[in-house]
């Protein structure tokens, strides 16, 4: 299994464990306490985290073989599902929190202004501001998860070029390493037939040699 894939699966298991946690946590505090809404941001900001996790495994995940491939894409699905399933649970948890703030907004509206204590009106305009506070820390979390995202992707497209280069360069050896063996046989070849013509050569001259000797015998003894 790739390497990569892994540091990310187990990146998103923590995650994913620690936002079920949050979730649980934050359900039984009571509608429009502080801590519950501060819960509620660390749980966004976590479920964004982990929805950069799953990009980033889908798409190290596509970059294998086609066997391993299948295999990852199946756990995604599985992955992709729970993660789902927290988003529900954080949405519920939210929605039952922003009802109580609009409830309260809604009383007091309804209310004599002279009969508004200066309390609930603090109170009032704390929960507000919290909630503008929690937004703003939410759209500034998405924007650096956004940016980290794609310089991962950035990161993770060169490192698939580079790994292309590579099998491209070692293609490329193993054609020359092929055309030095065929050479080798060639040249084999070669100075097998040189050696040969050169023992052919030799029987030849020889054979001259004794019939030059055999024709010189043959006149001298004649004479």
């Amino acid at each position: 299994m790739s390497q990569v894939f892994e540091g990310y699966e187990r990146q998103y298991c923590e995650l994913s464990a620690n936002l079920s946690r949050k979730c649980n946590s934050a359900g039984l505090l009571p509608d429009g306490a502080e801590e519950k809404m501060q819960k509620i941001s660390e749980i966004k900001t976590g479920v964004d985290e982990a929805d950069v996790l799953i990009r980033k495994m889908d798409l190290e995940a596509r970059s294998l073989q086609p066997s391993l491939k299948a295999v990852l894409l199946a756990k995604l699905r599985e992955y992709k599902a729970d993660l789902n399933k927290v988003k529900r649970e954080v949405k519920k948890i939210s929605s039952n929190d922003a009802n109580q703030v609009r409830e309260e907004l809604l009383k007091s509206g309804i209310a004599d202004a002279h009969v508004i204590s200066v309390d609930q009106r603090e109170r009032l305009a704390m929960s507000t501001e919290r909630l503008n506070q929690s937004s703003d820390r939410i759209k500034e979390s998405r924007r650096t998860t956004l940016e980290t995202e794609e310089l991962g992707v950035s990161i993770l497209q060169d490192l698939h070029n580079q790994r292309e280069t590579l099998l491209h360069s070692h293609k490329k050896l193993h054609g020359i390493d092929d055309a030095i063996d065929k050479s080798k046989k060639v040249l084999t070849s070669m100075s097998r037939r040189i050696s040969r013509n050169k023992l052919i050569v030799g029987s030849v001259i020889a054979v001259l040699v004794l019939v030059i000797t055999l024709i010189l015998y043959y006149k001298l003894s004649h004479h």
